[in-house]
């Protein structure tokens, strides 16, 4: 058997963070076992589902580099439209499914009195059984076309995450395939499809455990091999409620891209929201289709942590290739009008800075310094430049001038501070921090040395003379 599991988003909005962790696993659970990851959209909402938002969606699922094997076939439901209504047709002739005309006014009775007496919602009045007389079909009414759900017994299925799971089909509606105006259901379309697809594990969100059962018979009725099922829990906010917009949370994939997350990161830190890999916590993609399974995924709610997730993005940071990063701050930089030229590589810039940062945004500002001198925030000046600083500054620049060009190195640079500290009767400290101001315009940079050796003599010398 090849393992094939598939990520149905809706094109209705923004690609979620859930979303994306599901996408995640269900990505990972079939490249371990050297299957294929599938895509398809549930495009049957009309009405709300846009191009703009599937355009979304898959501009998300690159960035963070989850490709689906379909990628150039992509399913979408809009276009299985006939497929879905001759299935609905099969299950009518074969006594799967009925008509069933009843009112709105009707369905709220029926609604109600399963609220009181804690019973299926619908009452089944249009389903035919042997000896029973059905009412008489009333005039200009359009049906909608029910499945026959079995009513007694349970349905019963061993989640791969949760365990097993029973549900008396007692409580099971015959749920409704197919509206007045012949569209097919949510339900209907995702077994159809997930049946066609050849899906052979639904990894999905807890909030579906409802539809299984209702999946799981109307697969039945078709005889169709069953997929395995694992529902993942949902991943709450660090408050401990459902993630929201209207609560202020991050909730759009693109917003992590504009924070400066890697995608790298993200997904590192989504994979262990929810399972775990002994004391693992920073590890690469290939390095986690390796060691995952659905055993370890946990069954209970996960909470964001926006601090993990900073301290996890600084480690892939680090850990980056200088020119792949280059590519990535290179915008950034360009986006404030900082232009990268001259022999100063932004590679051996990062070189230096990247373990100062925790996201992209913090990275472009280590890198800025370097290009354009920044203004010196007022603190800074008021805390270390004194009114000899600036006649310092000059007397160490002729030091500096001293050093030939070919001698312009961190180590030679640093041999000049003790002795002009002591000819100044200063510490390290009334050079160095002015000095990082006259240079670089801020207070924060690496080791000074390190600093002026790479940004070159003559930038550092025309700075001072500034």
């Amino acid at each position: 058997m090849t393992v094939k599991t598939r990520f149905a988003p809706s094109p209705t909005g923004y690609l979620h963070i859930g979303g994306v962790r599901t996408a995640l696993y269900s990505w990972a659970f079939a490249k371990h076992h050297g299957g294929e990851f599938l895509l398809r959209i549930e495009d049957t909402d009309l009405e709300r589902s846009t191009q703009e938002s599937v355009d979304i969606i898959l501009q998300g699922m690159d960035w963070v580099g989850l490709h689906a094997d379909n990628r150039d076939n992509i399913v979408y439901q809009s276009k299985n439209f006939p497929r879905y209504k001759a299935l609905i047709q099969q299950l009518l002739d074969e006594g799967h499914a009925y008509h069933c005309y009843c009112s709105k006014e009707e369905l709220e009775e029926m609604r109600e009195k399963a609220e009181r007496e804690g019973t299926a919602t619908y009452d089944r009045r249009w389903r035919p059984e042997t000896g029973k007389t059905l009412p008489p079909i009333p005039d200009g009414v359009e049906p909608v076309v029910r499945f026959k759900m079995p009513i007694d017994g349970v349905t019963r299925w061993n989640d791969l995450v949760k365990g097993e799971i029973s549900i008396p089909n007692a409580a099971l509606d015959d749920l409704i395939i197919a509206r007045a105006d012949g569209t097919p259901t949510y339900n209907f379309c995702v077994v159809v499809d997930d049946m066609d697809m050849g899906i052979t594990h639904v990894i999905r969100g807890d909030d579906h455990v409802n539809n299984t059962p209702k999946q799981i018979n109307i697969l039945k009725a078709l005889d169709a091999t069953l997929p395995e099922y694992a529902h993942l829990p949902m991943i709450l906010n660090e408050q401990g409620k459902k993630i929201s917009k209207r609560s202020g949370d991050t909730v759009a994939v693109t917003e992590y891209e504009d924070m400066g997350i890697l995608p790298e990161a993200l997904l590192n830190y989504l994979a262990r929201l929810g399972w775990a890999h002994g004391d693992d916590e920073f590890f690469t993609m290939p390095q986690f289709v390796q060691w995952f399974d659905l055993e370890h995924v946990s069954a209970s709610p996960s909470r964001m942590d926006g601090k993990k997730l900073m301290w996890i993005n600084a480690e892939h940071i680090k850990a980056a290739d200088n020119a792949e990063l280059a590519k990535l701050v290179l915008p950034r930089l360009e986006k404030q009008g900082i232009a990268v030229s001259g022999s100063l590589q932004l590679e051996d810039v990062l070189a230096l800075v990247k373990d100062r940062a925790h996201d992209l945004n913090a990275l472009a500002a280590e890198c800025a310094y370097f290009y354009r001198k920044a203004v010196p925030p007022e603190a800074d000046v008021a805390k270390h430049w004194d009114a000899e600083a600036p006649a310092r500054m000059q007397r160490f620049a002729a030091k500096l001038a001293e050093l030939p060009e070919q001698d312009w190195t961190a180590e030679n640079i640093h041999a000049l501070f003790a002795p002009f500290c002591e000819a100044e009767g200063i510490k390290m400290g009334k050079l160095g921090m002015p000095l990082r101001l006259a240079v670089c315009g801020t207070a924060k940079t690496p080791s000074v040395d390190a600093v002026l050796a790479l940004m070159g003599k003559e930038e550092v010398l025309k700075r001072l003379a500034q």
